[in-house]
C-alpha cells in the first residue's frame, strides 16, 4: 500500500495497524497524521511500547499513559483502583486517538488491559472506549527481555517473550492473538515503498530474509562482502560496532574516547517538570546523563531533525568547538554541524485549552549526541546508520541479524565480521502474521479503490465532526 492511502483510511477514523519492513515510512506517516489531528483540534495521546520508542515520536509509554505501570494485567477492582487518579481519568476521557507505536513489543495481555481501563473510564463497551486506536510496527523486529524471578535460584532469568511462547511459558504470544484485536476490525496498511535505503543488493537480501529464504539472503551477503573488501580497505572510516550481546558499551566507547588526548568538554542533562515523570523520560532516552566529548570523538546523532541536517543514527567526528563549547561534528557525507542542546518533552492533551494544545509534563535538555564506537542491536532499532561493523556469529534470538542489517542505508557501509546460522532466521509466527498482513492490505486497498474521493472526503469530515463531539 502506498503512504496516500494508509493516509486517507487514518483520516476516515478506521482502527489502523501500520506495518511493513523498516525505512518504509511507518514513523513518518503517523507524524504526519499527528500534525493533521491536531490542525483539526483532536486530541491525540501518542505512546509506545518502549521509552526510546516514545522519545521519537514525542510521546510517552503506553504502560504510563494507561496507569498499567510495570503490570501486565489487571482485574476488575484494580482497574476501579487504577482510574480513581484524576489526571489519567482526564487524559483518557478527553482522547479521540490513540497512537501506540512498536506494537510488536506488547503483550496480548497488556492490550487487553489497556482496553478495559479505556473502557471503564469512558463508560463505552466499544473497543477502547470508541476512540480511534492506530498501532504501528514490525513482528519481525526484536521482542524485548522479559526478566521472570527465579525463586530456586534467587536471581531474574533474562528471557524473550518468543522464548516463553515458544516454551509454552507464555500463552500470550502477539498482540494479534487478543480477543480485543479481533473485535477491533482493524484496516491493514502494508506500507511497501523504501525510503531508508535506495541499495537494491541491501533491499533484496532483507526481503530474503522476511520471506524466510535465509541461505539465498546469506549467499547474497558473503558474495557482496568479498566484493567490497578491498574498497573498504582503502578508506579510513571509524564504523559503529553493533554487538549482539549486553556487554557494556559504555566502557568500550570511554576506553576508546580515553586514547584521544586533548581536552574533555563535559555536557550535563538539566531537568524540569515533575521529577518523577522526568527521571523515567531520563531512562528511556538515549541521551547520557552525562557527556564527555574530545575533538576526534566518533558520534552519533540521535534525534532527528531534519532542518539542521542529521536525523537519529547519523555518524560523524567531532572536529571543533565553538562558542559556549558547542561541539562541531562532520559527518561521513562531509556536512559539519554545529551541535545545539535539544529537548525531550512528555507532553499530555489540555483539554481546557482545546484539542491542538498540550501542557508539558517534564522534559529534559541535552546535547543529541551519544559517543559511537559501540552499540547494542537493541538500542540500534529506530536507527539510520551511514556504517556499521557487525560480528552475527554471536546472534542468540532470531531476527537479530535482520535488524542490525536493516540499521544500514547502503551495504558499502557494512563491515560483517561473521555470521552463524541464527542469523537470518526469523520467528515462525512473525512469517505467519506477515503473509496474513499483505493479504489483508490488498483487500483494504482495493476497498479503498472502489470509493469515490468525495465519498472519502465526506467520511473524512464526518471523523472530525465525530470527534468534536
Amino acid at each position: 500500500m502506498k503512504q496516500k492511502e494508509a493516509l486517507d483510511i487514518l483520516k476516515s477514523g478506521y482502527n489502523t495497524f501500520l506495518t511493513g519492513p523498516p525505512g518504509s515510512g511507518k514513523t513518518f506517516l503517523l507524524n504526519k497524521y499527528i500534525q493533521y489531528l491536531k490542525k483539526n483540534n483532536i486530541v491525540v495521546s501518542v505512546t509506545a511500547s518502549t521509552g526510546i520508542a516514545a522519545t521519537h515520536m514525542g510521546g510517552v509509554t503506553l504502560h504510563s499513559w494507561s496507569g498499567l505501570g510495570i503490570r501486565d494485567e489487571l482485574d476488575d477492582s484494580e482497574i476501579k483502583k487504577a482510574c480513581e487518579r484524576g489526571y489519567l481519568r482526564k487524559r483518557i476521557k478527553n482522547t479521540n486517538v490513540l497512537i501506540i507505536d512498536e506494537i510488536s513489543m506488547i503483550k496480548a495481555s497488556q492490550f487487553e488491559a489497556v482496553n478495559k481501563i479505556c473502557q471503564f473510564i469512558k463508560r463505552n463497551p466499544r473497543p477502547f472506549g470508541g476512540m480511534q486506536v492506530v498501532c504501528s510496527g514490525d513482528f519481525f523486529q526484536l521482542p524485548p527481555v522479559y526478566r521472570p524471578f527465579d525463586s530456586a535460584q534467587g536471581k531474574h532469568e533474562n528471557i524473550t517473550q518468543g522464548e516463553l511462547f515458544d516454551a509454552n511459558k507464555n500463552k500470550q504470544g502477539f498482540v494479534t492473538e487478543s480477543d480485543i484485536w479481533k473485535k477491533m476490525e482493524m484496516k491493514i496498511c502494508y506500507l511497501d515503498e523504501q525510503y531508508r535505503t535506495k541499495d537494491k543488493k541491501l533491499t533484496k537480501i532483507l526481503n530474503h530474509i522476511r520471506e524466510n529464504e535465509a541461505e539465498k539472503s546469506r549467499e547474497l551477503l558473503l558474495l557482496e562482502r568479498n566484493n567490497l573488501g578491498h574498497e573498504r580497505s582503502r578508506r579510513e572510516k571509524i564504523m559503529t560496532k553493533l554487538y549482539t550481546h549486553n556487554i557494556d558499551v559504555d566502557t568500550i566507547n570511554y576506553t576508546e574516547l580515553n586514547k584521544i588526548k586533548g581536552k574533555e568538554y563535559r555536557y550535563q542533562m538539566t531537568f524540569r517538570g515533575n521529577p518523577v515523570v522526568s527521571d523515567i523520560l531520563k531512562k528511556s532516552c538515549l541521551a547520557p546523563e552525562k557527556l564527555i566529548l574530545k575533538e576526534g570523538a566518533h558520534v552519533m546523532f540521535i534525534k532527528n531533525n531534519f532542518e539542521a541536517g542529521y536525523v537519529n543514527g547519523t555518524q560523524g567526528k567531532v572536529v571543533d568547538f565553538v562558542a559556549a563549547d558547542l561541539p562541531v561534528v562532520e559527518t561521513e557525507e562531509g556536512k559539519r554541524i554545529t551541535v545545539t542542546y535539544t529537548d525531550w518533552t512528555i507532553e499530555e492533551p489540555d483539554a481546557t485549552i482545546g484539542g491542538d494544545k498540550t501542557t508539558i509534563v517534564a522534559g529534559i535538555s541535552q546535547i543529541p549526541l551519544r559517543l559511537a564506537w559501540a552499540i547494542t542491536v537493541h538500542k540500534s532499532q529506530g536507527m539510520n546508520l551511514d556504517s556499521a561493523e557487525m560480528d552475527l556469529s554471536k546472534c542468540f534470538l532470531a531476527g537479530m541479524g535482520y535488524v542490525a542489517l536493516s540499521r544500514l542505508k547502503s551495504l558499502k557501509g557494512l563491515n560483517l565480521l561473521g555470521i552463524n546460522n541464527l542469523a537470518f532466521c526469523v520467528n515462525p509466527k512473525a512469517l505467519e502474521v506477515d503473509k496474513h498482513f499483505k493479504k489483508l492490505s490488498k483487500q483494504a486497498s482495493a476497498e479503498l479503490k472502489k470509493i469515490s474521493s468525495s465519498d472519502i472526503s465526506k467520511r473524512q469530515k464526518l471523523f472530525v465532526k465525530y470527534c468534536a463531539g
